[in-house]
C-alpha cells in the first residue's frame, strides 16, 4: 500500500471537482467516487428540502468517506474522491488512518466560479449557496502539507493537466 495514493478533489461548489475528477480518472485509469453518493438518507432528504447540513449531519458522511478512502487504497494504485472538504476539521477526519491521502484544492475566486455557474446553467439564481460555500471555506494553510492548490482560473484542459502532473509528482 505504500505506493497507493488517494486524492480528494476539494473546493466550493462549481469549482469543477467532478469535471476534473472524471477526466483524471480516465487519464490515470483511477478509481473514482463522488462523495455525495455516500450521504445518508437523512442528509439527502434534508438537502432536498432546502435545509443546509450542519457539522453533526456531516459526521457520519465523513466517516463513510474515510472508510471508502481506506478501502479504495487497498485495491487501486490511484483513487480519486470528490468532496468539498471545506473545513480543516473535515479534511482532518478524512486523513485519519489514511496516510496515503492528499488533497487537490481547486481554488478560484468568487467571480470566476460565479461566471462558470452562470455559463453552465444558463442563469445563476443560487448566489446564496455560493456565498455560503465561500463563507464555510477554510482555505488550507501552510500547515496542511498534503494539500496541492490548483488555480482554476484557466481553461479546463489546463486545470486537468496541472492536476495530472501534480498526481504524477506524488507517485
Amino acid at each position: 500500500m505504500a505506493n497507493t495514493k488517494i486524492f480528494v478533489l476539494m473546493g466550493v461548489s462549481g469549482c469543477g471537482k467532478s469535471a476534473v475528477a472524471t477526466q483524471l480518472a480516465q487519464k490515470l485509469n483511477a478509481a473514482f467516487l463522488d462523495g455525495d453518493f455516500l450521504h445518508p438518507r437523512a442528509n439527502i432528504e434534508k438537502m432536498a428540502s432546502g435545509q443546509p447540513l450542519n457539522d453533526d449531519d456531516r459526521a457520519p458522511w465523513l466517516g463513510s468517506l474515510n472508510d471508502a478512502a481506506f478501502a479504495m487504497q487497498r485495491a487501486n494504485p490511484v483513487s480519486l474522491i470528490v468532496c468539498s472538504a471545506l473545513k480543516k476539521s473535515y479534511r482532518d477526519r478524512l486523513r485519519v488512518g489514511n496516510p496515503n491521502l492528499a488533497f487537490l484544492f481547486l481554488q478560484g475566486d468568487y467571480e470566476v466560479i460565479e461566471q462558470r455557474l452562470i455559463a453552465r446553467q444558463g442563469h445563476f439564481q443560487k448566489s446564496g449557496m455560493l456565498k455560503s460555500q465561500f463563507a464555510a471555506l477554510e482555505v488550507p494553510g501552510a500547515d496542511e502539507t498534503d494539500v496541492i492548490t490548483i488555480d482554476i482560473d484557466q481553461p479546463l484542459d489546463a486545470v486537468i493537466e496541472q492536476a495530472h502532473q501534480a498526481i504524477l509528482a506524488q507517485e
